[in-house]
């Protein structure tokens, strides 16, 4: 049965994939992380895109946005805010820092130094930041989509495992294809291309969904299968640390969201298969046998799959 506001966020997609060309793929999946209340990490070199989707959805879907340059010399202050002393008033005034909106994109964020990855860490795991002893909550909803450069690239340092740990899914969006860049060369002019977008969908309205897509339907031998699925990274031989507790938290809910996305109210093996390497790729470590032998995650994750047992259809409801 599809929820009365299933067409909207139908709608946002249609925005959405109207200024991100060739990308549908992508665009669904991030929509999916949203609807199941998670933040997203894309690992990408710069300039295909990452930006322009980020405005995008803020602007389909209403929700206020803020955009923070990651560098070196970023402090933990300017994600969570500070107080300054006010001399007329003789009283310290809390200005909100750049966390304080629905939408955060968090630009390169392995350029800067670890203690303002921590303070990103708290507020995504708690929606929270805590500044001179005061706890303020973020306003909800509150998403993140943060952009890490290729490692190795300069000025970059690997994200602190606990930090990558806290992004729902990961993904690369890649270069378009040949026709979506030649579209987007030639549609060049004088409108700027957000200005197409239209409001479809609010925040109140994505947390509703949200709710929802907790009641989505899914038997224990799902449930089952998906804990299957992340512990079986564990054991694998080309796998030096397999994906934590939380990925399996991940994905019941990317799978139940998927399912939602797909207008059912149950989830099925699928569902869950073609959620997994979105949410295992950041969170596992590869050996070093296999980093030398130059074998990729995406692989090893596809033989982890094939290796666990697919649960029998059945009734799906029963």
């Amino acid at each position: 049965m599809k929820h009365r506001l299933y067409p909207s966020v139908l709608q946002v997609l249609e925005q959405v994939e109207n200024v991100i060309l060739g990308k549908k793929e992508k665009i669904r999946e991030i929509m999916t992380a949203f609807l199941a209340n998670g933040h997203v990490l894309l690992e990408d070199i710069p300039g295909v895109g990452k930006t322009t989707l980020a405005v995008a959805f803020s602007r389909a879907m209403q929700l206020d946005y803020r955009r923070i340059q990651f560098t070196p010399d970023v402090l933990p202050s300017d994600l969570t805010g500070f107080s300054v002393y006010r001399r007329e008033e003789e009283r310290f005034v809390y200005q909100p820092g750049s966390v304080f909106c629905n939408l955060l994109l968090a630009d390169e964020i392995n350029r800067t130094s670890p203690k303002t990855q921590s303070a990103l860490l708290e507020v995504m795991e708690e929606r929270r930041v805590t500044v001179d002893g005061v706890t303020r909550e973020v306003p909800s909803p509150f998403l993140v989509i943060a952009t890490q450069n290729p490692a190795g690239a300069a000025g970059t340092q690997y994200l602190p495992e606990a930090q990558m740990d806290r992004f729902m899914i990961s993904m690369s969006i890649g270069y378009p294809d040949y026709e979506s860049e030649l579209s987007m060369a030639k549609d060049l002019g004088p409108d700027e291309k957000y200005s197409r977008i239209q409001p479809v969908l609010t925040g109140d309205m994505l947390l509703e969904i949200q709710k929802e897509i907790y009641q989505v339907y899914m038997k224990d031998v799902i449930y089952d299968y998906a804990l299957r699925l992340v512990r079986a990274t564990r054991k694998h031989e080309a796998i030096e640390r397999g994906a934590s507790p939380r990925a399996t938290i991940a994905l019941v809910k990317m799978a139940k969201a998927w399912a939602w996305m797909n207008g059912r109210d149950y989830v099925t093996p699928d569902d869950v298969n073609r959620q997994f390497a979105y949410v295992a790729s950041h969170r596992v470590t590869l050996s070093g046998v296999a980093r030398m032998e130059g074998r990729t995650k995406e692989k090893i994750l596809q033989d982890v799959a094939e290796s666990v047992e697919i649960p029998p259809m059945g009734e799906e409801r029963r």
